[in-house]
């Protein structure tokens, strides 16, 4: 189960970092259309979403420690905050449909709240990594079960 938390994190990881790809592709697709993003939202309201509830479910699964099912659990909210900044770009345009200065700014939030969940979910990945690794030496598991004295 513990090898099956490394796997999605490294999923969710290669993810987020396909996102960047795909957002490059929407905003240097020429004519821009109405597709010209739909990778980017597809991966974004999607593909995200599902990696992380696996990664939260696996990390619990495995019994991680609280802080790295609490690490796995960041990158949700931070997925919502992206939809609600790339709600709130897109509302903040002109008359005439063109990009606001303040519509601007919370687009750039957008891709610094990007970069801060790349972050995050390298920090989950390394710790299932840790977690799924051997133990170190001179160190020995010793499996416990329910209702028996440690």
């Amino acid at each position: 189960m513990r090898k099956a938390l490394v796997v999605v994190s490294a999923l969710l990881l290669v993810a987020f970092a396909l996102q960047f790809v795909f957002a490059a592709v929407g905003a240097f697709t020429k004519p821009a259309g109405d597709g010209a993003y739909a990778l980017h939202s597809f991966t974004g309201m999607a593909v995200i979403p599902v990696l992380t509830l696996l990664t939260i479910l696996f990390a619990v699964l495995t019994k991680a420690p609280g802080r790295l099912v609490g690490l796995a659990v960041l990158p949700l909210g931070l997925v919502v905050l992206q939809a609600l900044l790339a709600m709130l770009a897109n509302a903040f345009t002109d008359a005439a449909g063109a990009s606001t200065p303040f519509g601007l700014a919370i687009a750039g939030l957008h891709a610094v709240n990007g970069i801060v969940a790349v972050h995050v979910v390298v920090g989950v990945h390394r710790a299932a990594r840790k977690l799924a690794g051997p133990a170190p030496a001179g160190v020995t598991r010793v499996a416990v079960r329910e209702g028996e004295p440690a």
